[in-house]
């Protein structure tokens, strides 16, 4: 058996196989012998036809799975004594296969498609500047917030005579006839130019109005009608009040607190003011961690400047999704792909060059921070904690196993930034959650 690297270019290669007769003869006449002694072929006893006549029969798929099986391991080894990283899978010259003739050849030529990367440098130092960013949550948004949860916890009431914020049922109809509608108008989105029209009103008033100019935003959906029927709601319409609807917003006690954290969690409407701060600067930091860590990972990537084999890469993809997805929709995806793979290796690379290993107890311990999280809301408490390694072993051995390599792979993932923050030149910074707002938008 002879193999040969044929290197085109920095991260694309071919390699060649050939095989001759000694390589896979003696696998073959093993093979043929064994289905002689078990083949059950009519007109002979089980086990007593002749050879011949069961290599004629079985000699060419046995001779095809034997060479299809020394190709996958000797390709697998020769790989894998390779100083470069193998990306994706190697891709078979399907032209060249099609060449074949099963029944007479003796030597075969076989080539492969490979791509890699190679000599992947990733220095972890002061030299890389990145920036930690966590969330001051201001009064404001804490007392906004307040309001949504006292509005959603309120009580429903019909009042006489209609103010700003109130829901106004009844009926919209276009004065030539040609529309008419039953729906609940939230005076929340009328434009403020438009809005001392609806305020005042009682059971039975007719107002007249433009509904394209007086709802200010989303009107389709305010209406309850198909967005393609929007330019049916321009020019004169009438609308007559049937009914109207106010929350009023609860009353920051007892009763509400434990419909808001369940009974008991908080007792004053201090503590009350301090938890949902709590949760809104946790939710909100958990999602400035991910934007700071993606910003870490973007410097290091830039850094490192690995060259991927984007051809290669894009065949491998299209192949190994092969009607699934479009050419199109491989070249649409790249990019991210790309960038994930990239950052894949870079992690490795750390992992291996500073022997950072995700441990089993790790993994166990990320699991149950996930199933906490999502039941942070049953209220179900100690007995989730009971029934804990219940639902950790459950979700690992799910997915066939995959659900616990995905998390092997983010408990790793995480050490490596945590090692990547202990070693650069990281700046912390609190900003307000309108920075943040901002910072996703650029």
């Amino acid at each position: 058996m002879e193999i040969t690297l044929d290197k085109h270019s920095a991260n694309q290669a071919s390699v060649k196989i050939k095989l001759n007769e000694t390589d896979y003869q003696p696998k073959v006449d093993a093979k043929v012998k064994e289905y002689a002694r078990k083949a059950n072929i009519k007109g002979f006893r089980p086990g007593k036809a002749p050879i011949t006549m069961v290599k004629k029969l079985y000699g060419t798929s046995v001779l095809v799975d034997e060479i299809n099986s020394i190709l996958s391991t000797s390709l697998n080894d020769y790989l894998k004594a390779q100083t470069f990283r193998i990306l994706g899978d190697p891709l078979p010259v399907i032209e060249d296969a099609d060449k074949i003739d099963w029944n007479n050849q003796k030597e075969f030529d076989f080539e492969y498609k490979i791509g890699f990367v190679e000599d992947v440098k990733v220095a972890i130092d002061k030299k890389t500047n990145a920036t930690s960013y966590s969330v001051e949550v201001d009064k404001a948004t804490i007392n906004d917030a307040v309001e949504n949860l006292r509005s959603q916890y309120g009580k429903m009431t019909n009042p006489e005579e209609s103010q700003e914020g109130d829901f106004l049922y009844g009926d919209i109809k276009a004065v030539d006839g040609s529309f008419e509608k039953t729906f609940s108008l939230p005076l929340s989105k009328v434009d403020g130019r438009s809005l001392k029209k609806f305020i005042g009103l009682k059971k039975g008033d007719i107002i007249e109005f433009d509904p394209s100019k007086a709802i200010k935003e989303d009107l389709a959906e305010t209406v309850g009608i198909e967005e393609s029927e929007v330019e049916k709601l321009a020019g004169k319409f009438t609308f007559v009040v049937q009914n109207i609807n106010r929350t009023e917003l609860a009353e920051l006690n007892q009763e509400f607190f434990d419909k808001v954290f369940g009974p008991n969690q908080v007792e004053s409407e201090e503590a009350f003011m301090e938890k949902v701060n709590a949760i809104m600067a946790d939710n909100y930091n958990k999602e400035i961690k991910v934007y700071s860590d993606e910003k870490i990972k973007e410097a290091l990537v830039s850094k490192a400047k690995i060259d991927l084999p984007e051809a290669f890469l894009k065949e491998w993809l299209f192949k190994a999704n092969e009607g699934k997805v479009t050419q199109e929709q491989v070249d649409q995806e790249y990019p991210i792909f790309a960038k994930q793979l990239t950052w894949t290796i870079i992690s490795n690379e750390i992992a291996k060059d500073n022997d950072i290993k995700a441990e089993h107890a790790d993994v166990i311990e990320k699991t149950k921070e996930m199933v906490r999280e999502q039941f942070a809301s049953s209220g179900l408490g100690a007995q989730l904690e009971d029934s804990m390694d219940m639902f950790v072993d459950n979700y690992l051995q799910g997915n066939e196993g995959q659900n616990y390599m995905q998390m092997m792979t983010s408990v790793q993932n995480e050490k490596v930034l945590a090692f990547v923050k202990e070693n650069i030149d990281l700046t912390e910074e609190v900003i307000t959650i309108e920075k943040f707002k901002e910072l996703l938008e650029n």
